[in-house]
């Protein structure tokens, strides 16, 4: 289950990403823009402010972030990102930080650079932090004894959860795309307590709170708390440095 307000309490660290994919995206006045998990859909209203003239689709998994989204007055719908098909004017198709949920999400990508109108633009960022220590120590704490029965079905997201750059930038030219890839680190200023632990509880940690009920929760986030505070020591200011690195692509269909 995702928890919108969780999700929104670093929002201005989770938009800047979306900000920097969507202006890579050279579209002047396309007639069908997808939003491909749309989440609360606080970023799917810039989609319609920069595009007002577009029809906007906006869609997630999560029926309590489609809810959100609604209560924003964004039409969104719940579908999962493989069930979506474009239209046959999807000029814009945007997915931000998603993909990386999605099982065989390769394909997905290649299936709708071949059924995109010619000229259209797949717009991506996903997460690139999955060797991190504020995720590899939730792998080791999953692991050990405690824990590794009663979160063996857990889907973890993996290293190679993601391709670098230049794996999408070849991916997508397979295609027969044009791309531009890159990443970005952001070393992100947190503040709080357990500022990183805060921090993954709204994004990685959700398959685990799902699969844990609130006693067993507590004493999953007690367990790792202290070890991403030796990974991650807060300053004498109370803040937190917490690099993130994120990969993003565009792409244009031939």
């Amino acid at each position: 289950m995702w928890n919108p307000t969780e999700y929104l309490t670093f929002g201005d660290h989770r938009s800047r990403p979306f900000h920097e994919l969507l202006a890579r995206i050279d579209a002047d006045s396309p007639r069908a823009v997808a939003d491909l998990g749309c989440g609360p859909g606080t970023l799917t209203t810039t989609l319609a402010r920069r595009w007002p003239d577009a029809r906007l689709t906006a869609i997630d998994s999560s029926a309590e972030m489609v809810a959100a989204a609604r209560e924003r007055g964004v039409e969104a719908e719940e579908r999962a990102v493989q069930d979506w098909e474009p239209a046959a004017d999807t000029d814009v198709v945007v997915s931000n930080a998603v993909l990386q949920w999605v099982p065989g999400y390769q394909d997905l990508l290649r299936r709708w650079a071949a059924e995109l109108p010619p000229g259209a633009w797949i717009a991506v960022q996903v997460p690139g932090n999955f060797g991190a220590p504020s995720h590899a120590l939730v792998r080791e704490l999953v692991a050990e004894p405690e824990w590794h029965d009663r979160l063996e079905p857990v889907r973890l997201r993996e290293e190679d959860a993601v391709l670098d750059p230049e794996g999408y930038a070849d991916l997508m030219s397979t295609a027969g795309c044009a791309v531009d890839a890159w990443e970005t680190t952001y070393v992100q200023r947190l503040t709080g307590r357990d500022a990183v632990l805060e921090w993954i509880t709204g994004t990685a940690l959700r398959p685990i709170r799902a699969a844990l009920p609130d006693p067993d929760w507590t004493a999953f986030r007690a367990a790792l708390a202290p070890r991403l505070a030796t990974a991650y020591p807060p300053r004498p200011d109370g803040t937190t440095w917490f690099p993130f690195r994120r990969v993003f692509f565009v792409a244009r269909t031939p």
